[in-house]
């Protein structure tokens, strides 16, 4: 049996009554409350729950304006049922079991019980219309709710879910764990203040955790989840009532002043490890804001904002799905490769980090006036990827030696120039930097909700540490994807990847998502940059159509070498040849490792180090000369980000983002 609050009718008065039967049969009964008297139920719906052991309901909740009922079951599934024709049917039965009148009882005796289900076959068994079985795991889903249009379901798999509805049909958006071993969620309360608390059970004790601050509000010890119980809030107090052997136990707590004081909330509970920006929103009545995301140790990536006037970031929305620390991100913009348009700011995100996990998420971002933060954000979950469970589907995977369980992606990047007439399917292919010293692709399609990893190579031998994907286009319009990779030995090698991915295009598309895994060619050109590590690359094209290669290492010096690509001639008319023109290289331009390296203009480099510089170049082709020097309050830099904004008058400006331990943008 479970309660749900009856949309269109007073709760004080009516409330609709679930109750599951034999065979998966769940009844929909309306309850009125009369003073003085027996209180009034109709049938109102008769439906099917789909077929498993423990084949009952766990809660249940209207959408009003869709004329719908979600519920969760004993099983884990979110179900989706019609009630607006169920409940048209039950007022037509009514009429015609009562001779065409209302049913009125003059007196409180049960005369009219029975005849509530005696008659519920004129009533159909409705079926689901949507099912999503076994997303809370085999424990069961503990509740749904309805807030702001989006569907949430809580369950103990120590997950909640946001849903949406689209087309009659249930979608996942995201989902989210709250904290370390709150295994049992059993409710969420979304405050007027805007918090989301997540009440559950840790142990043998009920928690409450607000998901603004990021901690327990409340600990109470009380057994554990294997009770009833009920929490109740308000402003002037609280109070949680539970059984405990028999006893019913009442804790209360009256709402005492805070007397603590949040004075700089924190981003992330551990070191950033990187950041990117995502683009600027514009908002009626503001100033431009710029949307970046960052993805830290703590194994969480957050969207945020910064604001130039108010000099405050404030996050959007924080994503949990990885089991280890997130090391780097990517992005694969909207329409058009800018992002920009009527709906806002929207992109691809993907996210990779240690034990071998690839996170995908849609992201749309808007100007809401009514937010603090002046943008609203929309995140659906994509896809993801793992090598161990990849692993698992392979075959005669007895005879082979198993990948690296504590691989780590070092580095991502989209494939630029994929969407065309040439690939069958919008394929949209991800390179990645693997610390088993592999160079990996990946392939996602969007629509289907697929991430397959088609091709790889260990050419490298040792742990790759930074990977750049980048599109060349001959005069007569073909395109060759090439790729830039760079390890812990100090050399970088380039990749003609073209024709690996049109084989992988082609299979994915025949074989509507499955493939045998492809080798990558050689590399065309390998250079030797650095004496160790290289731990910052860049890649930018030159108005003559050749490309400047940037590179920072850990014994802190830059390299800089020129490259055009040309037509191989001979008889292996291989295609693709790299032809390396230049190479500047300067020893000892930081004091420590070089993390983040960009290319302004041909002419001009931005270099930052561990050392707290960010030192401005001016590359000739022999020699690369500082021309300034500014010091920044980031203490361990992991990365850097750059873009140009036209201002006002014409002026071009760069700007840059700094992460490790804290964010600076300048």
């Amino acid at each position: 049996l479970s309660w749900a609050p009856r949309p269109g009718l007073p709760p004080d008065t009516a409330a609709a009554l679930l109750a599951s039967g034999p065979d998966g049969e769940m009844l929909w009964l309306d309850v009125t409350h009369r003073p003085g008297q027996a209180p009034w139920v109709q049938l109102m719906g008769r439906y099917l729950l789909p077929p498993c052991k423990q084949r009952w309901h766990t809660c249940a909740t209207f959408l009003p304006q869709e004329g719908l009922l979600v519920c969760g079951d004993r099983r884990g599934s979110l179900l989706l049922f019609p009630c607006s024709s169920s409940s048209e049917r039950a007022a037509e039965s009514t009429s015609i079991v009562n001779g065409g009148t209302d049913p009125v009882v003059e007196d409180s005796s049960n005369e009219l019980e029975p005849s509530c289900l005696l008659h519920k076959g004129a009533l159909p068994l409705e079926s689901p219309l949507s099912v999503l079985f076994g997303l809370h795991g085999k424990t069961g889903v503990t509740s749904v709710a309805i807030h702001r249009g989006y569907i949430y379901s809580t369950g103990r798999d120590g997950v909640y879910r946001q849903l949406r509805l689209r087309d009659q049909q249930l979608e996942v958006l995201q989902k989210h764990r709250p904290c370390k071993g709150l295994q049992w969620i059993e409710e969420l309360h979304f405050t007027s203040d805007g918090d989301l608390l997540v009440l559950g059970f840790h142990a043998d004790n009920f928690v409450v955790w607000s998901s603004r601050t990021g901690e327990n509000i409340h600990c109470i010890p009380c057994g554990g989840g294997h009770r009833s119980w009920s929490y109740c809030s308000s402003p002037l107090a609280e109070v949680f009532a539970f059984i405990k052997s028999g006893d019913v136990m009442l804790y209360h707590r009256e709402a005492k002043p805070c007397e603590q004081q949040v004075l700089l909330a924190s981003l992330h509970g551990r070191e950033i490890t990187c950041v990117r920006r995502l683009g600027a929103v514009e908002v009626p009545g503001h100033a431009t804001v710029n949307v970046f995301v960052t993805g830290s140790e703590d194994t969480t990536t957050c969207v945020l904002v910064l604001s130039e006037n108010s000099r405050a970031a404030v996050p959007l929305a924080r994503l949990s799905d990885h089991i280890s620390s997130v090391r780097t991100l990517a992005f694969a913009m909207g329409p058009g490769d800018e992002g920009f348009g009527d709906e806002g700011l929207s992109a691809l995100l993907f996210s990779a980090g240690g034990r071998a996990q690839i996170e995908c998420y849609r992201l749309l971002c808007t100007g809401d006036t009514a937010t603090e933060s002046a943008v609203a954000c929309q995140i659906i979950h994509v896809a993801s990827h793992r090598l161990d469970k990849h692993w698992e589907q392979k075959k005669n995977r007895h005879k082979l030696v198993k990948m690296d369980p504590e691989t780590r992606y070092m580095s991502l990047s989209v494939v630029p120039g994929t969407s065309t007439k040439q690939l069958p399917a919008p394929w949209k292919f991800l390179a990645a930097a693997c610390s088993d010293g592999s160079v990996r692709i990946f392939g996602l399609l969007e629509a289907a909700q697929k991430l397959v990893l088609v091709a790889e190579s260990f050419h490298h031998q040792r742990c790759v540490l930074k990977v750049e994907a980048f599109l060349h286009t001959w005069a007569g319009g073909e395109r060759r994807h090439l790729l830039c990779s760079a390890a812990t030995d100090g050399s970088i090698a380039f990749w003609d990847i073209t024709g690996p991915i049109m084989d992988a295009a082609d299979a994915l598309h025949q074989a509507e998502g499955e493939m045998q895994l492809l080798a990558l060619d050689a590399p065309l050109v390998t250079i030797m940059a650095h004496s160790c590590g290289v731990n910052s690359l860049h890649i930018r094209e030159t108005p003559e159509g050749q490309y400047l290669v940037a590179s920072g290492s850990d014994d802190g010096s830059i390299h800089v070498c020129l490259l055009e690509v040309a037509l191989g001639r001979g008889e292996a008319m291989a295609g693709t040849c790299l032809q390396v023109l230049e190479r500047v290289s300067r020893p000892c331009a930081h004091a420590a490792h070089v993390t983040g390296i960009r290319v302004l203009r041909p002419d001009l480099l931005l270099s930052a180090s561990v050392d707290q510089r960010l030192t401005l170049w001016n590359r000739s082709p022999s020699e690369l000369v500082p021309l300034s020097t500014t010091f920044f309050h980031v203490p361990d830099l992991a990365e850097l980000d750059c873009w140009e904004v036209v201002e006002a008058g014409g002026e071009l400006r760069y700007y840059c983002v700094l992460c490790g331990q804290g964010l600076e943008m300048l």
